[in-house]
C-alpha cells in the first residue's frame, strides 16, 4: 500500500504532511530525526492517514492538500 499522511509536532503544534510506501519505517524516520523537514520539531504524532494503491495517487494527495488552505482547514477539522 501507499500512503498519504499527516503528522503533528508535539513540540510547536504543527502539521507536517507527506507521503510514502512504507508508512510505519517513514514514521520511525521521522521521529529519529533523519528527515530534516521535521528534524526539529520532533517528537511527531501520526495523525491521519488515507491508503492508496498506486505511490502517485498518493503524491498527488500531498500535492493538492499541501497547495490548497481551504483542502488542509477542512482536513485539520478532521483531525
Amino acid at each position: 500500500m501507499n500512503y498519504f499522511y499527516v503528522l503533528r509536532s508535539a513540540k510547536d503544534d504543527q502539521y507536517y504532511y507527506g507521503s510514502s510506501t512504507d508508512l510505519k519505517r517513514r514514521i520511525k524516520q521521522h521521529n529519529q530525526g533523519k528527515v530534516a523537514a521535521t528534524s526539529f520539531r520532533l517528537p511527531l504524532e501520526l495523525v491521519y492517514y488515507e491508503a492508496y494503491n498506486s505511490i502517485g495517487k498518493a503524491r498527488s494527495r500531498e500535492r493538492q492538500v499541501k497547495r490548497s488552505g481551504s483542502i488542509r482547514n477542512s482536513l485539520a477539522k478532521r483531525i
